[in-house]
């Protein structure tokens, strides 16, 4: 497991997560621990290094 720091992006808040390295490429959805949004989070690793890192609102 590895622990990234990223902000929010609704309250904007820098928040953690604890991210499952053994698997290469995940896309799920995570409530924010600050405001309880919804974040759209998608992550890449390559051996088991971070590699791409992304957060996103749900909300168009």
């Amino acid at each position: 497991m590895l622990e990234h720091f990223f902000t929010c992006p609704y309250c904007w808040e820098s928040i953690s997560m604890l991210i499952d390295n053994s698997v290469s490429n995940q896309s799920y959805i995570e409530d924010c621990e600050v405001c309880c949004n919804p974040i759209q989070v998608s992550v890449q690793f390559s051996n088991s290094e971070l590699i791409a890192f992304q957060a996103d609102s749900i909300e168009q």
